[in-house]
């Protein structure tokens, strides 16, 4: 697909900007499908949309979580904003190299590899590196049911949500997106897997230490 024409980057934007207030306003837009043709100049004859009508239908419902996730690895409304804009932009760009299966994982992949890559280059202090896990993915891939409600979970679950905010934010950047995903967002782990790129193993683990600090963090704070 070729590049896009600068009329048709102020229309995603435009559309991104509308979409954004419906979002806090509780309303998710949509288009319904029309055939007319893709800034390509191909026709979509098997699916009757075109390009807008495409990215309306899947990426448009998952922005406050593209948001959302955007602004827990920032740490800004203002940097999140930048970052969704510009995914929203990359997705536009690769809206029919994505199968119908999983679009809120495909939304969240995108928004999270935008989101690192602005982060490299206006904070890479911000990054923070995880190594030597296996130890503990192998613990934790080999201990009882991964989904079950932890002693973890539950106090996290009864928290404050400022005293938690705060210390999810003072996670390293790992454990806090894959915290994110799964106890903020409600992904399995698999869906955390394909959106971060790596495997139950490290996400189970990540998730694990991710909750420890969380935990630590809440005790001081009461204490």
């Amino acid at each position: 697909m070729g590049e896009m024409d600068e009329m048709t980057i102020v229309s995603i934007h435009a559309d991104y900007a509308t979409a954004r207030k419906a979002v806090w306003a509780g309303d998710h837009p949509s288009k319904g499908p029309v055939q007319i043709p893709r800034h390509d100049g191909k026709y979509a004859m098997a699916t009757g949309e075109d390009d807008k009508a495409r990215f309306a239908r899947i990426v448009l419902p998952h922005l406050a979580d593209a948001y959302a996730l955007a602004r827990w690895i920032t740490g800004n409304r203002t940097d999140a904003d930048d970052v969704v804009q510009d995914a929203c932009l990359r997705a536009f760009r690769a809206i029919w190299s994505t199968a119908d299966g999983n679009p809120r994982a495909w939304v969240l992949t995108i928004v999270r590899n935008t989101a690192y890559t602005w982060l490299r280059k206006n904070r890479p202090a911000a990054l923070v590196g995880v190594e030597d896990l296996e130890a503990v993915e192998n613990a934790q891939a080999a201990g009882g049911d991964a989904e079950a409600e932890t002693p973890e979970t539950a106090l996290i679950a009864k928290t404050d949500s400022a005293h938690l905010e705060a210390a999810i934010a003072s996670l390293p950047a790992p454990f806090r997106e894959t915290l994110v995903l799964r106890d903020v967002q409600g992904l399995s782990y698999r869906e955390i897997a394909e959106v971060t790129g790596v495997p139950i193993g490290t996400v189970m683990s990540r998730l694990a230490r991710g909750r420890s600090q969380v935990i630590k963090s809440i005790g001081r704070k009461a204490s």
